[in-house]
């Protein structure tokens, strides 16, 4: 029970540091100063956290042990967002907020390797579990951080602190599992994995690839359909309801998806029937983004589901904690990096086009790769099986 305490408490904390800045951007630029390339620079942030420290997460894993890599991820996290809550220089903001992300991403990286260590046989229900956690997460700091400032008195500095008191209160746990990471010297250790190698063999490849599609659908999403809605003649409070339906609804889901992958060797048909949402949703919002605008966002909010279901894939298509790490760090850290074109592009596409037809009609044409490289990673298939046929 400790253990799960500790990995739900973990992921609820992989998120906050990301995303928490955005609904107090406009204020913390004025307070601090921050110009406009330092404001995109923070944004940018995260996708390098998680490319950087996620590709040394398996590393650190193995030389330190996962369970105190953890505990120090989640001070660092503590520490960073605490820390800069309270300073009053752009740079020194910037540097707190990448100790914090680099926290978040090491934690990222970690924590599928943590669930197949301590439950091999439960991989579907604890990444269920975990993946809920961190939407609940999510939404909250989405939808938390300007009313616990407000309510205060602080603005954005208390806004941001909370969530530094939050990760704190995560670490406790991991305090009592560092003990687990003791090894016996006469016990030989297992072999260690790098992130390259997994980079070279066919899996590896078509995970990030997967990986960075669905991230890059996800910010093209999260950064930019508040825009969409609100140039479509909704409201303000609607366009934000109507985001918050496409966030929302990863909650429920990120419970069934995971469970349901983990009970079939084949998840083809579940990769169909997530991936068909995202073109439907897409041609919607084009032909008819008023008329169509909830049920757009639900089949927006269900194609984004992908994210739950390559957590799971990730913890089911590798027979060790060492081969998971190594393939969460690859996947993650090379995906990241893919996902960053998704708002950027979305950006030039509607200055260079004046509407945002063109960029959700690349969005459509991306899931179509998407699903080809998806179905291909739902056939059954072990990273370390195909390193040991590589070595040969």
């Amino acid at each position: 029970m400790l253990v799960v305490v500790a990995i739900v408490a973990l992921a609820f904390n992989l998120r906050p540091a990301a995303v928490s800045v955005g609904p107090v951007l406009g204020d913390l630029r004025a307070d601090l100063g921050l110009s406009g390339a330092e404001a995109g620079l923070l944004t940018t942030l995260p996708v390098l956290a998680f490319a950087v420290f996620g590709a040394l997460a398996p590393r650190l894993a193995r030389a330190v042990g996962p369970h105190r890599l953890t505990l120090v991820a989640l001070l660092c996290v503590a520490v960073g967002l605490g820390a800069r809550s309270r300073v009053d220089h752009e740079s020194s903001f910037l540097l707190l907020s990448l100790l914090a992300l680099a926290g978040m991403a090491t934690g990222n990286v970690v924590l599928p390797s943590l669930v197949k260590l301590h439950f091999p046989d439960r991989i579907g229900l604890l990444t269920s579990i975990y993946t809920t956690a961190l939407a609940v997460g999510l939404t909250s700091a989405l939808t938390l951080t300007v009313p616990v400032g407000e309510a205060t008195g602080g603005g954005w500095r208390d806004g941001l602190l909370t969530w530094a008191l939050v990760a704190a209160v995560a670490a406790v746990p991991w305090i009592g599992l560092v003990g687990r990471d003791r090894r016996d010297p006469d016990v030989e250790r297992p072999a260690g994995i790098g992130v390259l190698a997994v980079g070279r063999t066919p899996l590896g490849r078509r995970m990030s690839l997967f990986f960075g599609l669905q991230s890059l659908q996800a910010y093209a999403v999260y950064g930019w359909f508040g825009v969409v809605y609100r140039d479509a003649g909704f409201s303000a409070t609607t366009a934000g309801v109507l985001l918050g339906v496409i966030g929302g609804l990863s909650i429920p889901l990120s419970l069934l998806i995971p469970w349901l992958v983990a009970r079939t060797d084949d998840q083809r048909p579940l990769m169909v029937v997530l991936m068909t949402c995202y073109p439907l949703g897409y041609a919607g919002l084009v032909l008819a983004p008023v008329a169509g605008a909830w049920l757009w966002a639900v089949l927006v909010g269900i194609g984004l589901c992908a994210f739950p279901l390559i957590l799971t894939l990730i913890g089911l298509r590798a027979r060790t904690p060492e081969g998971t790490a190594a393939l969460s760090g690859w996947a993650q850290s090379v995906g990241y990096l893919l996902a960053a074109v998704g708002p950027f592009g979305m950006g030039v596409l509607h200055d260079a086009t004046g509407s945002w037809t063109v960029p959700l009609l690349v969005l459509l044409v991306l899931a179509v790769p998407q699903l080809l490289v998806g179905l291909s990673v739902a056939r059954p298939a072990y990273v370390e099986d195909q390193l040991e046929q590589h070595a040969r």
